[in-house]
C-alpha cells in the first residue's frame, strides 16, 4: 500500500515533482532589498552631514570665549572693613617716594601738593575732605605760622597726621592709615587703568624751565593719560590759585573711582595694587587696600566731598589762608547713623 503524503500547510508552496520540501530555497530578492536599504541609509546619512555643514555656516556654534563670565563687583575684591577707617592721602610733589630733591617749587625735600582725608565707612557713604595745603598752622619747633603742606617736608607723615588731626578735630588713633602718592606713582596708577576721561574746565598752559614743567591741556571732555593727568592736578590757575587746583584734584578723584568701577578695570585692581606697592609709602597692606576699595567702590552708596571754610585770601598773609571765624572742631563730622 503506497505511503500516504503528509498534508501540505496552506502557506507552504508545492514541491517540484510532488516531492515534500526538506529545506527553504535561497531568497536573492531579500538580499537585494537589504542592499538597497543600506545604500539608502548611507545616502541619507551623507545628506544629514552635508545639511549640518550648511546649517553651521548659517548658524555657527557660539564661541566659548564669548560666553558670559561671572559678574565682577567691588565685593569680589575682599571683605570690607568691620568699621569706618580714616585714610590720610598725601600727594607728594616729588617724582618718587624718598627722593631727596622734589624737582618742584619750592625746591628741596618733598612738599604736600594735595592733602585728602578719606573716611571709608562700610555702613555709610564714602566721605572725602579736601584739605587746603595753604592753610596757616602752627607746627612744633617752627617760628610763626606755616603752610599745612609744609608739615610733610618738615616732619614727614607723622607731623602731617598730627597737624591734620588737631586741625579737623579727629579722635586718636585717626587717621588710621596713610598713603603717600608721588607724581610718578600717580602717572602709573592712571596708566594702569588705561587713562581717565576728564573735562578740563578751560585751556591750561604753563611753562617753568627751572622745574622742567610744561602744562598743555585743551578744554573739554577727553581721554587723558598719566602725564596729562599730572599736569591737570599741578596746574595753579592765576585767578583761582589753590582753590582751582583743589577743584581739579576732585575731578581726578571722581574719575578715578568711576574708572575703577568698570568691570574690566575692577578685575585688574589686585594686580595693579601689587604693582604700585613698592612705589608708594603706606602702612596699608595689599589686602587692606583691597578691603578699603571694596567698601569705597560700592556704587550703591554716595560720595560726599567736603572742604574747610576759609577766609578770603589777603595779600598781607603772603599766600597763607585762615579758617573762617567761628569754625571750630570737629570740622568733619561723621555721617548720622542709619
Amino acid at each position: 500500500m503506497p505511503a500516504r503524503r503528509k498534508p501540505r500547510r496552506p502557506d507552504e508552496p508545492p514541491a517540484p515533482g510532488g516531492a515534500t520540501p526538506t529545506a527553504k530555497a535561497p531568497a536573492p530578492k531579500r538580499r537585494l532589498a537589504t542592499g538597497r536599504l543600506l545604500k539608502s541609509l548611507g545616502v541619507t546619512a551623507a545628506g544629514a552631514v552635508v545639511g549640518m555643514g550648511v546649517l553651521g555656516l548659517l548658524w555657527p556654534m557660539p564661541d566659548r570665549a564669548l560666553a558670559p563670565t561671572p559678574e565682577v563687583g567691588p565685593a569680589s575684591l575682599a571683605a570690607p572693613p568691620a568699621r569706618a577707617i580714616t585714610l590720610l592721602v598725601i600727594g607728594s610733589d616729588a617724582e618718587t617716594v624718598g627722593a631727596p630733591i622734589n624737582k618742584a617749587a619750592p625746591a628741596g625735600p618733598a612738599n604736600a601738593d594735595a592733602l585728602l582725608l578719606v573716611r571709608v565707612n562700610p555702613q555709610g557713604p564714602l566721605q572725602v575732605l579736601n584739605l587746603p595745603t595753604e592753610l596757616a598752622v602752627n607746627l612744633p619747633g617752627q617760628k610763626g605760622p606755616k603752610r599745612l603742606g609744609e608739615a610733610f617736608r618738615l616732619g614727614g607723615v607723622a607731623l602731617t597726621a598730627d597737624a591734620v588731626r588737631e586741625l579737623v578735630g579727629l579722635e586718636p588713633p585717626a587717621p588710621d592709615r596713610y598713603l603717600v602718592l608721588s607724581r610718578g606713582a600717580l602717572r602709573d596708577l592712571v596708566n594702569g587703568l588705561g587713562g581717565l576721561e576728564l573735562s578740563p574746565p578751560r585751556r591750561m598752559g604753563y611753562t617753568d624751565k627751572t622745574q622742567k614743567l610744561t602744562i598743555d591741556l585743551e578744554a573739554g571732555l577727553q581721554q587723558l593719560g598719566g602725564n596729562k593727568v599730572e599736569q591737570l592736578v599741578r596746574f595753579r590757575d592765576p585767578w583761582l590759585g589753590d582753590t582751582g587746583r583743589r577743584s581739579n584734584q576732585q575731578l581726578v578723584a571722581t574719575s578715578l573711582r568711576e574708572r575703577m568701577l568698570q568691570p574690566e578695570r575692577l578685575a585688574k585692581l589686585p594686580f595693579l595694587v601689587t604693582q604700585l606697592q613698592p612705589k608708594v609709602q603706606t602702612n596699608l597692606t595689599p589686602g587692606e587696600t583691597l578691603s578699603l576699595l571694596a567698601a569705597g567702590l560700592d556704587g550703591s552708596k554716595p560720595v560726599q566731598f567736603a572742604s574747610l571754610p576759609l577766609k578770603p585770601a589777603e595779600e598781607k598773609h603772603k599766600g597763607l589762608r585762615q579758617l573762617e571765624a567761628g569754625a571750630t572742631p570737629p570740622l568733619w563730622k561723621e555721617p548720622a547713623a542709619p
